[in-house]
């Protein structure tokens, strides 16, 4: 019969478990797709054996949760978070049978509380298989080191086998096993049965599907993965990567686990609980110092903090075997550490999927843009085309807005133009496979769908240069501004035939004074530049919290060609404006401040609005 200890344990686990568990799906249901998940999906109703940025399993996983429970974000995710929520269990297993019941249920438990474990099948991405493999290849080579036999190697190849379908990251986890177990004399002897090699014959013929599209496809996949994304020189900025692991995972837990790892490479002895220590802290501690090292090399643009996650994995095995010697106050403060660790996570996205908080962090560098505004872009894309033709199609800008606009809409063949970010994240090799690459040409009426905001404002405009000699000129367009202009699509009626002329590109502006999260009390000056290429701007209402408040004067002296020096607006170098604000009519508090660009084209372009504050008087 079960300890009384180990009854608690039990609850404790079962209970963090149906809770969370319930939060995720919760999460799940109401937060919008992350641009990556939506391109995925587009990648799930393209059905193939690979693609250029990931091996084909995370797109088959969300086609059948889609077939299962419709075209809903929980769809989606639905097998993302069937195999989140079964990850724990598997800790739970693997931990009670070398080191103990209660042992077992603490390990799930803190697989449960973990922020980056936690959260997996929130989204549906990659990692949640490549994860759930690397803890079959955890449990089979636990097993393996006691005894190699069928069911064992059976196991070993299941996980290898998923890792080959999830992710070209993976080859890292293989990596760190046989590493491993090359430090291990028991794991020198399991790598000489054929049973073993066996199981490996079955993982490496795993990821002949995409070697095959590799090869297709002149090497695509693997340039990007391997050459293009990472600039493979020190980076400073790696720093970064060591500091804000320890708050991922949360510092106590993360002591605990470097304590784990540490010891168990000290453990001497032949006994079960000995071999195995040793090998759960080298897989732990092979895999995050190599993972820590690499990110001094590595892309540092994009999300790469889940990287450690399966070394982390193994540590936790072992991590309440440690925490048994540790004074009561401080296992407590573990518990606590992780529970309130998980909240912040856990807020963060549902912070996330709330359009009413999302807009408070407007402006700060916490604003999730990537989830921000594909619902309401969706409906004006909806309403442009119940205004146009029957046969018009939607041309997107990148693959971020295709992608999403296409889960939105039910169409997964949206066009997309060439765009850097389609480059940056490996995804133009497959636009052009499904022919949905744009050189621009078309026969048909098209509604161009623009956002400005995936690019740093100094190439907006050859951005938009660019985008006039695919399309032709730019007639003037609807702006979707939504959280003050954070997140801000421009969507352009194209008529049917390409037209001739010089380009008109949408407004461009900037505000000198006042700085943005200024105090301004009473009377005060709004002074600033703007211009429009091609036909140039009439005028400029400066607006406060969506309402107008003054118009500017405009035409100002204020040569900003030096900068942009393409620039043909036929006012320059009369580009400047100013006005007087009243502040006094305003309510103490936060306030935002905007630009309404009117065009000589009868453009009436909104601009991103900037915070500032009203003192209490």
């Amino acid at each position: 019969m079960a300890s009384a200890s180990e009854q608690r344990a039990y609850r404790a686990f079962l209970l963090l478990w149906a809770l969370v568990g319930s939060i995720k799906v919760l999460v799940a249901a109401y937060l919008p797709l992350f641009v990556d998940e939506a391109f995925y999906w587009q990648e799930g109703q393209h059905l193939a054996a690979a693609y250029s940025d990931l091996p084909g399993l995370t797109a088959w996983m969300i086609r059948l949760g889609v077939e299962i429970a419709g075209g809903h974000r929980l769809g989606v995710r639905l097998l993302f978070l069937l195999l989140g929520a079964l990850m724990p269990w598997m800790v739970v297993a693997i931990t009670r049978r070398w080191f103990g019941v209660r042992a077992g249920w603490q390990a799930g438990a803190l697989t449960v509380l973990m922020p980056l474990s936690a959260t997996l099948g929130i989204l549906a991405v990659p990692d949640v298989p490549m994860a759930f493999a690397a803890l079959l290849c955890l449990w089979a080579g636990a097993l393996l080191l006691r005894n190699v036999d069928a069911g064992s190697a059976l196991l070993l190849a299941l996980g290898l086998l998923v890792g080959a379908l999830s992710h070209y990251r993976f080859i890292g986890v293989i990596v760190v096993g046989f590493v491993a177990l090359l430090l291990l004399p028991e794991g020198r002897r399991i790598l000489r049965d054929a049973r073993v090699w066996m199981a490996l014959a079955v993982g490496i013929a795993a990821w002949l599907p995409l070697l095959a599209w590799n090869l297709d496809n002149h090497d695509a996949g693997l340039k990007f993965q391997i050459l293009e994304r990472h600039p493979w020189a020190f980076q400073s900025e790696g720093l970064l990567f060591l500091v804000i692991q320890p708050l991922l995972v949360t510092p106590l837990l993360f002591v605990a686990m470097a304590m784990t790892a540490v010891r168990g490479l000290r453990v001497r002895g032949a006994g079960a609980r000995q071999v195995l220590w040793r090998y759960f802290a080298s897989i732990g501690a092979v895999s995050t110092v190599l993972i820590f090292l690499a990110g001094f090399f590595t892309d540092v643009e994009r999300i790469s903090f889940h990287w450690p996650l399966p070394g982390y994995l193994a540590l936790l095995v072992c991590v309440p075997l440690l925490l048994e010697r540790w004074p009561r106050f401080w296992r407590r403060s573990v518990w606590v550490l992780a529970a309130l660790g998980l909240t912040v996570a856990m807020g963060y996205y549902v912070v996330a999927s709330m359009p009413s908080q999302r807009e408070q962090l407007a402006g700060s560098k916490h604003y999730p843009r990537n989830f921000a505004g594909w619902r309401p872009l969706a409906d004006a894309v909806r309403d442009e085309l119940a205004q146009m033709p029957a046969d018009t199609e939607v041309l997107a800008g990148s693959f971020k807005v295709g992608a999403e606009l296409g889960f939105q809409l039910g169409d997964a063949s949206i066009k997309v133009l060439p765009h850097e970010l389609n480059d940056r994240h490996g995804r133009t090799a497959q636009l052009a496979l499904w022919q949905l690459l744009s050189d621009g040409s078309r026969s048909a009426p098209q509604l161009l769908v623009l956002a400005p905001g995936e690019l740093r404002y100094r190439d907006l405009l050859t951005y938009y240069h660019q985008v006039c000699e695919r399309v032709g000129p730019l007639p003037p367009p609807r702006v979707v501004s939504i959280d003050h202009g954070y997140q801000r699509f421009l969507l352009f009626r194209l008529p049917a035939e390409k037209q001739p002329g010089p380009c008109v590109a949408p407004a461009m502006a900037w505000i000198n004074t006042p700085l943005p999260q200024a105090r301004l009390d009473g009377v005060v000056e709004v002074q600033g530049w703007a211009f429009k290429d091609g036909v140039g701007l009439r005028g400029v209402e400066v607006l406060v919290d969506g309402q107008v408040l003054a118009t500017a004067d405009y035409g100002a002296e204020q040569d900003v060609t030096g900068y942009w020096k393409i620039s043909t607006d036929p006012n320059h170098p009369n580009a400047g404006f100013s006005a007087r604000l009243d502040t006094t009519t305003l309510s103490p508090g936060q306030h935002w401040l905007g630009l309404r660009l009117h065009g000589t084209d009868g453009s009436v372009e909104s601009w991103v609005e900037q915070p500032f504050e009203v003192p209490a008087r």
